[in-house]
């Protein structure tokens, strides 16, 4: 199961850790999260001009993150929140693994230890 969703979704969790891997993108993401807003709103807080949070903007976009839309000459951002959603499911199942792993060693240790008490 693991590895067929692996190969479903490597492409989507490959760009989605690749958008959240920039510490300016999760600023912007976490500025979403409240409230959509403009793009010149967004690039305020970054310090940034305006073509370098464009390219944040479209990896984030890209990654299925964020939804923009143009009224005029002004564009807006808004969270899209579901898109985590194939991230968070390889999480849970990589916490599965290894919740999986760290009981089997818990046993072989347990099981060491009652042997050596003999």
């Amino acid at each position: 199961m693991i590895v067929s969703y692996m190969a479903k979704h490597y492409h989507e969790l490959s760009l989605l850790f690749h958008a959240l891997a920039d510490p300016t993108r999760r600023s912007i993401l976490t500025s979403l999260a409240e409230k959509a807003a403009r793009v010149t709103d967004l690039a305020g807080p970054t310090g940034l001009k305006l073509p370098t949070v464009m390219r944040h903007l479209s990896v984030l976009e890209e990654a299925g993150l964020i939804s923009t839309s143009k009224d005029g000459r002004i564009r807006t951002c808004a969270l899209v929140p579901e898109a985590l959603d194939p991230m968070r499911t390889w999480l849970d199942e990589q916490r599965a693994i290894w919740e999986a792993r760290l009981d089997r060693l818990d046993a072989f240790v347990m099981d060491v230890m009652k042997e050596s008490d003999k």
